[in-house]
């Protein structure tokens, strides 16, 4: 046996943090999560910081935003905005999880038929009353509903009102169907599966689901994990997250205003009189504020150099 110690990597050897400020649309695949995502898209990058818009389930794939350095000051607007989905439900049982990740409760025989499923949609869509699922990251007097829930606690949640702009039915074999989502922030498409399956009376469960839709972002703006280290052009700009309110350019005396957090006066025929906008200088995204009677305040302001 041999007494030799392994070497320890010298420090310098060790990849040096740098600054990464942007935006990565990863297509997550299925098994990983969120929380891993991340780490192995800023350790390719050797990025300094990092964070995502938005909790994509380990069995879950598709669009998951990564924000690195300052694009991470612009997560809530990528969170807030309109989200879609594909999801296979399997019917006949309801499960603890509303995924195959649980156990089955409920079993039945009845399998829906296409023009039953396309007649219960509308009823689905639009402001709707949805319970979370049990296994939800809900918190419940500090602690999340999952954890409560695999301790074997019997968890209620309340109904809360979340938005469902469209469902549309795109293939039925049987006892599976594939369903198309757009939705809003809070959404839970397990619970749109789970009470589905129960206005039907034939029960059912998510057996499949990808988020195509987060935001800005689509599956034409994602990259895989493989992708990240290899394709600069993958990294989207800060601003990218702010595509759907509108900018204004401003000046240089201006810029440095609100760098230092002071609010500034909007002049001339096209300036905003209110409503949330974002402030570049020379191309470079400096702030995002509100606009109140003509005077831009500063909400967020951002450290891009330039």
């Amino acid at each position: 046996m041999s007494d030799e110690r392994p070497q320890r990597r010298p420090h310098g050897d060790r990849p040096k943090k740098r600054d990464v400020n942007g935006w990565i649309i990863l297509d997550k695949g299925v098994g990983m999560t969120s929380t891993h995502a991340v780490a192995v898209v800023k350790r390719g990058l050797s990025a300094k910081k990092a964070g995502h818009a938005g909790t994509l389930d380990p069995l879950a794939s598709g669009i998951l935003p990564i924000a690195l350095g300052e694009a991470t000051k612009t997560v809530p607007f990528v969170m807030d905005g309109r989200k879609s989905y594909v999801f296979t439900v399997a019917w006949g049982a309801e499960t603890t999880t509303d995924d195959t990740e649980g156990e089955v409760v409920e079993r039945t025989d009845r399998l829906p038929e296409p023009g039953e499923i396309e007649a219960f949609l509308p009823r689905f869509t639009g402001q709707v009353q949805q319970v979370p699922p049990r296994f939800s990251a809900i918190k419940i007097a500090g602690e999340r509903a999952y954890d409560l829930a695999r301790d074997g606690e019997v968890v209620e949640l309340q109904p809360r009102t979340v938005e469902i702009d469209r469902l549309a039915l795109i293939h039925h074999d049987g006892n599976r169907s594939v369903i198309e989502a757009d939705c809003g922030k809070g959404t839970y498409v397990r619970a749109i599966a789970r009470d589905l399956g129960r206005a039907l009376g034939c029960l059912g469960h998510i057996a499949a689901l990808r988020r195509t839709r987060v935001g800005p972002f689509t599956e034409h703006d994602a990259v895989t994990v493989d992708d990240v280290a290899t394709a600069p052009e993958a990294l989207r700009p800060v601003e990218t997250a702010l595509s759907e309110i509108p900018s204004i350019a401003v000046s240089r005396d201006m810029a440095g205003r609100l760098m230092r957090g002071q609010s500034i006066i909007l002049r001339g025929r096209e300036a905003p009189l209110s409503g949330k906008v974002y402030a570049t200088c020379n191309g470079v995204l400096i702030a995002v504020g509100d606009v109140e009677r003509g005077e831009l305040v500063p909400h967020r302001v951002f450290n891009l150099g330039g």
